[in-house]
């Protein structure tokens, strides 16, 4: 799948001696080095990374790691150095003015930390700026600024003007702005780190709620790695200007690429971050009206295991046979005959702290998919096991080797790199 936003090997130098600083950035020079020798700032060190429609990717980092930098190169406020930008294919890049404001007049929209609205302009009117710069028409902009007011719970306030507003409905109106133009990439730099935890948290989940329902991709930058965890499908940790490590929140959390990463994930509710799915397991399941129960005991008994779910012919969930209903002195001799309905299952996507209530029961977590379809199982114990595991100095434990991880782990894995 092609992305819908790709950059490759973005550099971005400040100062002067540029091309010396940048060749020896491209030669592996460290940061302060090459400012000592040339005084040149690398901010942005050789940054790769797509973006998939209707993906949130985040990127965190400190201040000074060069991130704010890295997304106003993405619309070219700030002109990169050297490197390739393209959205749908097209380069942003080597466009010519008339092209660099189509592509932010039409492909992208910007959400600042500090809101950036204008006092002198009523709340609607705000909203209709990237309209008005469109040449939209007085009514039809105001319909669509009404629109995108509704989207963030405003409407009410579309002709009270910002001072008369708190920061939290000044940050909803600053992404009122943004989603009014309807853009192809939402850009947010920053934009709810001068809020109240309170609102930041209510701000957090209304933009996931808008993203599901709307679609939108969205390069989100923060220096709050719990935001990042809990809005970004992907992240990106950055360093001196470079992305030292890009994976599913769940990847970064379970295996940190270095120590500095580790440090950022030591304190971290893993039960909030991983997903049942990164730690099910592949199973065998029986199926029903072709396996019996001297066949689930024979199983059990080769793979050491005391629990086997049931599934149909189209691989179905349907219930779960233990070792126990085994036991008795009359041997059945169909499945149905032992086979418990009522047995615990949930999403994939489910978080870890999501699923107390289905581990308490003892029984192995049957993983379905939307259709009921058994896709993995997951103990009990390894919930609690993901959740105080560690290697007695960070607090994470870290797979000597591939095999050591669950099959679906090995395959997140495989997908982040691929991303």
């Amino acid at each position: 799948m092609q992305k819908k936003l790709n950059v490759q090997n973005l550099y971005k130098i400040f100062g002067s001696r540029v091309k010396d600083a940048l060749e020896r950035a491209k030669d592996g020079q460290r940061k302060d080095r090459i400012f000592e020798e040339t005084g040149a700032i690398v901010a942005v060190n050789g940054v790769s990374f797509g973006v998939r429609h209707g993906e949130i990717f985040v990127v965190m980092g400190l201040s000074g790691s060069g991130k704010s930098t890295l997304v106003r190169c993405i619309n070219r406020l700030i002109e990169p150095t050297s490197g390739t930008i393209e959205i749908d294919g097209e380069d942003v890049g080597s466009a010519n003015p008339e092209q660099l404001r189509r592509i932010r007049r039409d492909k992208t929209a910007m959400v600042f930390q500090h809101f950036a609205l204008f006092p002198h302009m009523s709340v609607a009117e705000n909203v209709e700026y990237g309209l008005k710069v469109r040449g939209i028409e007085p009514g039809k902009r105001r319909e669509q600024a009404l629109d995108a007011l509704d989207m963030v719970g405003l409407a009410g306030w579309a002709d009270t003007y910002p001072d008369n507003l708190s920061g939290g409905m000044q940050q909803r109106v600053g992404l009122a702005r943004g989603l009014a133009v309807d853009p192809q990439i939402l850009l947010m730099d920053e934009p709810f780190s001068a809020l109240d935890p309170l609102i930041r948290r209510d701000m957090q989940d209304e933009l996931l709620a808008l993203q599901k329902r709307l679609g939108m991709t969205i390069v989100f930058i923060t220096h709050d790695l719990h935001e990042a965890l809990k809005l970004g499908a992907n992240v990106a940790i950055m360093r001196d200007g470079r992305f030292v490590q890009i994976g599913k929140p769940e990847s970064v959390v379970d295996a940190p690429a270095d120590d500095y990463v580790s440090a950022f994930t030591r304190d971290v509710d893993r039960g909030r971050v991983l997903t049942v799915g990164s730690i099910a397991k592949e199973t065998v399941p029986l199926v029903r009206g072709r396996d019996t129960p001297k066949t689930a005991a024979t199983r059990m008994v080769n793979g050491a295991s005391n629990a086997l779910h049931v599934v149909d012919r189209e691989g179905r969930a349907m219930g779960i046979v233990t070792a126990h209903s085994l036991a008795g002195e009359t041997q059945p001799k169909e499945l149905d005959e032992i086979m418990r309905p009522d047995f615990p299952r949930c999403d994939p996507h489910a978080l870890l702290s999501e699923v107390y209530k289905e581990c308490s029961t003892g029984l192995p977590l049957a993983v379905v998919d939307a259709a009921g379809h058994l896709i993995g199982v997951v103990d009990p114990l390894e919930v609690f096991s993901q959740l105080i595991q560690g290697d007695g100095s960070d607090g994470h434990a870290k797979p000597d080797s591939p095999n050591d991880r669950p099959a679906s782990q090995n395959l997140a894995v495989k997908q982040d790199a691929e991303a």
